[in-house]
Order: structure tokens, then sequence, then C-alpha cells
């Protein structure tokens, strides 16, 4: 009797039809991940403005409540001087959200920081708004 080495062209040929079949099953499960990466990126961010946000409303109110600047982090930040939130602007709520690598930043009413590489309507939103309004932020894919 003869020992049996290996496999037998035929099994392998299986194999590889099932691994193809798995492979073509599994495959559009994984093609939206890229989307729902960069969705879950930009409410991180959004969440980002938001906590920012609120720590500078925070350090102001510790500190007397009055005046149009803070310290976070050894930065000065510059705030509202009637609600103590960031403005709307690269030494406002720039200065207090810090790294947002991979975003590109426009500052205005709303300041947008839109994922590099992204489409312009995915986006995480900052908006002061009114002085004695709190500030409004806002994620869009």
């Amino acid at each position: 009797m003869r020992n049996q080495r290996g496999f037998t062209m035929i099994e392998l040929i299986v194999v590889i039809v099932i691994l193809g079949i798995l492979a073509a099953t599994a495959l559009p499960r994984f093609v939206n991940l890229q989307q729902d990466a960069r969705f879950a990126s930009v409410n991180g961010v959004a969440g980002g403005l938001r906590s920012a946000a609120a720590l500078a409303k925070a350090a102001w109110l510790v500190g007397g409540a009055s005046g149009t600047s803070i310290t976070m982090d050894g930065q000065t930040v510059t705030v509202d001087g009637t609600s103590g939130y960031p403005v709307n602007t690269a030494l406002g709520i720039g200065v207090a959200l810090q790294g947002v690598d991979g975003y590109t930043v426009a500052y205005g009413s709303p300041v947008t920081y839109t994922p590099s590489g992204g489409s312009a309507t995915c986006r995480a939103e900052y908006n002061l708004g009114t002085v004695t309004a709190t500030p409004t932020t806002k994620a869009n894919c």
C-alpha cells in the first residue's frame, strides 16, 4: 500500500473555489468601511469641538467670568467676553481644539473642519453665533 502525501488537484481546486465564494460574500460588508470611518472621524471632531468649547467656558468662569482671553494648556485662547466661549477664529476655537491633523479648517461663521480628501459636505462645524448663545456644533456626512 502506498502512503499518500499532499493534496490532490481536485481538493486544491475545491478549497480555492470555497475561498473565492467566501471572499465574494464578505467583500460587500467591507466596501463602506472608508465612509463609515470618515463619518466616525467627523463625529469625533464634533465631540472635540463641544468639549473644547465647554472647557474654555469653564476656564473663563473659574477666572472670574471676565476678559476676552483664557489660557488652555499653555496657549492663549480668545473667547467672547460675554459668554466665555471661544470665538470663530484661529486664535479662538482653533487654539482650543488642537491636533486636527488630516482636516482642512476654514474659519468663518461657521468654522468648518473637513477631512482631507473627503467630500466638502462631510464636515464638522462650530459656530458661536450670537454673543449670549451657546455654540452649535454638528457633523454632516
